[in-house]
């Protein structure tokens, strides 16, 4: 596109760097500045004339998006992975990077990926701060057993949990030192604080006018619960954006890599590149899912009729629920158990 500028910007914690092109690719411009919204402000003020830009995903990258977007005729992130295979060279800086990014973006070969809006990616945050505070809250209670198994106490791991087990088990205690005591009582009230504060953070999550309705469709498949419901809706976004189950499948990491060439195919445990914190939902719902969804429960067995591990199997109820999820998504109805007529 001829009259437009084209900007490569290289992300850092505390520096942006930039390269500004024309369309046939001579050098405009170049430099680094100041990762704040004042200098910001003041640079893309600097440019007269549209532009076209493109930054690489990182940690920083969403504030930066959303306070240029704006001033920009497009600006695109690109996929962090494609980026590092692409830009591999011997000599390298942020210079030559914010240059090359410049470069993709001119010659339309820039591999974009998907930019949630603001408000999803707020949410998102959320969540995924909640499953911090859950991840705390195990550790809080698996280091309660751990002081009790040091002192050489008896205590029931099932009741452990409980507020009442744990305030009788204390007064029992009257063997073990007292610093081990208030050792035991400030652990209780961590995980407690951990607890009470991940499901506030869900409670507000579902009741959220953004995701209420959407959350309440896909909770109406059998075997898929809040948590795996609101990490669906918020770590996809728009489900339109895929065209096939395979494609949600693999983006959740329910797909193994494989290599071929010369008519030979090698396949590999599954594949790194996925959303994490999918994974891990769906995997843990799949396991799960088979005792309230008899066709998950069904397709469980016929996998480990088959031959499959567990895990094989629970793969499999996995990539299924992917199926399930993406139909309820996309046709926007509750979901309807069919019986075999």
């Amino acid at each position: 596109m001829k009259g437009y500028y084209y900007i490569g910007l290289d992300v850092h914690k505390k520096v942006i760097a930039y390269c500004v092109k024309k369309a046939d690719g001579e050098l405009v411009d170049e430099g680094t500045i100041k990762a704040t919204k004042e200098a910001l402000k003041e640079w893309v003020h600097s440019i007269k004339g549209r532009w076209i830009g493109a930054m690489e995903a990182t940690l920083f990258t969403g504030w930066i998006y959303d306070f240029l977007k704006p001033h920009a005729f497009s600006l695109k992130v690109g996929h962090s992975y494609m980026l590092r295979a692409i830009c591999a060279s011997k000599k390298k800086n942020d210079r030559i990077d914010a240059s090359k990014l410049a470069d993709m973006i001119r010659c339309d070969w820039f591999p974009e990926c998907h930019m949630a809006p603001k408000e999803i990616r707020d949410l998102r945050r959320v969540l995924r701060y909640r499953g911090l505070l859950v991840r705390e809250a195990v550790r809080m209670k698996n280091k309660t057993s751990g002081l009790l198994m040091e002192v050489g106490a008896e205590y029931d791991k099932k009741k452990l949990r409980g507020r009442r087990y744990f305030d009788e088990l204390l007064d029992e205690l009257d063997y073990i030192p007292d610093s081990v005591i208030e050792l035991l009582s400030l652990t209780r009230s961590n995980m407690e604080i951990f607890d009470a504060n991940q499901k506030r953070l869900v409670d507000e999550l579902r009741n959220n006018i953004v995701l209420k309705d959407r959350v309440e469709r896909l909770m109406s498949i059998p075997g898929v619960g809040e948590i795996t419901a609101l990490t669906w809706a918020l770590e996809i976004d728009d489900p339109h954006r895929f065209s096939t189950i395979k494609k949600a499948a693999s983006y959740c990491g329910l797909s193994s890599a494989h290599d071929e060439s010369a008519g030979k195919l090698v396949r590999h445990p599954l594949s790194k590149q996925r959303n994490k914190h999918l994974q891990t939902v769906l995997v843990e719902a799949a396991k799960l899912a088979p005792r309230w969804n008899p066709q998950l429960a069904l397709l469980y067995e016929k996998e480990r009729e088959r031959g499959a591990n567990k895990n094989q199997a629970t793969l499999a109820v996995a990539r299924k629920l992917v199926a399930y999820l993406l139909f309820v998504d996309k046709k926007e109805e509750e979901f309807e158990l069919r019986t075999a007529a």
